[in-house]
């Protein structure tokens, strides 16, 4: 896992707060929730494939 996608991730998560305090501030709560199902869905999209590798490289290590 390379350091860029770290900082991705930090990224996301401060863009999807300050987007969902101001949205929540406004009384726009269910467009604060859409933002954060977005920030999770995006973030879990580049986290995916790393798990994967995880798991193939167990399976592999403890031959299964």
């Amino acid at each position: 896992m390379s350091v860029s996608v770290i900082f991705k991730i930090g990224a996301v998560g401060i863009l999807v707060t300050i987007l969902g305090q101001v949205l929540k501030h406004s009384g726009r709560e269910e467009q604060a929730f859409l933002v954060s199902l977005a920030g999770l869905i995006l973030v879990l999209t580049w986290i995916v494939p790393y798990i994967y590798e995880l798991f193939e490289t167990i399976q592999k290590m403890f031959s299964l």
